[in-house]
């Protein structure tokens, strides 16, 4: 059986930099350290950081005064932010530069008296941070359905923006529609990041010519879910799994070529192994 795997698959810039942030601060071994929330969305990475005593905080509250705290790469809402800096030794930024554009772009918006669309997933860390640029003033859904059910105001200037790894074909639309509705009174903010669009094309791409696309991730990753979702959307078989453990030979029965691509937060390690039992089918 051919296994085609994706170029982009893997770490994205973003993901990257976090890690490489959260390396540094353990490798100074003067302080505690601790995340805020999990560093990405990834178990096996996390389980990593566990065995190199690593705390992962579920609150700011939680942070000790002598410990150094890692924001991670969704970011955090600003009031926790603010928190935060009361509550510990030190804050480390690891936001991905990406997301950190899209919550000061927000933060524009609303200071110019912009009511926000933001397209995203309602309890996703990253969409909570960027919502809390907005305040009061913002309006957050999930499908362009949802988008027209909300009642839009003649009296008001609106901005569109998205969580940075939103599905940018549905963005597409989602734009076109309320051109149609706001005219001048919209500003769009460019926020899907370009590694997510890459790997969502690559995926579409690959979904068209392969019998079944593996798609590797965290369950929690909503990048991950949304290469599954977009490949599955081609009408191709498509399994998403967290390590090839979870797939067996009798999936691929009769198959002549397999599509394999990862999400931004998942391990070469992860995506290696992967191929590796796919090609031994």
């Amino acid at each position: 059986m051919e296994v085609r795997r994706a170029t982009t698959s893997g770490f994205c810039f973003g993901v990257s930099l976090a890690l490489q942030k959260l390396d540094a601060e353990v490798e100074k071994h003067d302080a505690k350290i601790a995340t805020l929330g999990p560093i990405i969305h990834n178990p096996q990475v996390l389980e990593r950081y566990e065995t190199l005593n690593v705390r992962c905080l579920k609150r700011a509250e939680e942070a000790d005064v002598n410990e150094r705290v890692v924001i991670r790469a969704h970011g955090v809402p600003r009031e926790t932010e603010a928190t935060l800096n009361d509550a510990c030794k030190e804050v480390v930024d690891a936001t991905c530069p990406k997301v950190k554009r899209a919550q000061l772009g927000i933060r524009n918006m609303i200071s110019k008296d912009r009511f926000l669309l933001l397209y995203g997933e309602k309890d996703h860390p990253e969409v909570r941070g960027l919502m809390s640029y907005a305040g009061d003033r913002a309006f957050l859904f999930n499908s362009l359905e949802e988008l027209k059910n909300f009642p839009l105001s003649a009296d008001i200037e609106y901005c569109l923006a998205a969580q940075t790894t939103q599905d940018r074909e549905e963005f597409d639309r989602i734009d076109e529609y309320l051109q149609g509705q706001l005219f001048e009174r919209l500003q769009v903010l460019n926020t899907i990041c370009n590694a997510t669009r890459e790997r969502q094309q690559e995926a579409i791409a690959l979904a068209k010519e392969v019998d079944a696309m593996v798609v590797v991730g965290g369950y929690s990753s909503g990048n991950t879910r949304r290469l599954a979702d977009v490949s599955r959307a081609q009408g191709c078989l498509t399994f998403h799994v967290e390590q090839p453990e979870e797939l067996s030979a009798a999936d691929f029965k009769g198959m002549k070529v397999v599509g394999l691509t990862a999400g931004a937060s998942t391990p070469r390690s992860i995506i290696d192994s992967t191929e590796e039992f796919l090609n031994k089918l």
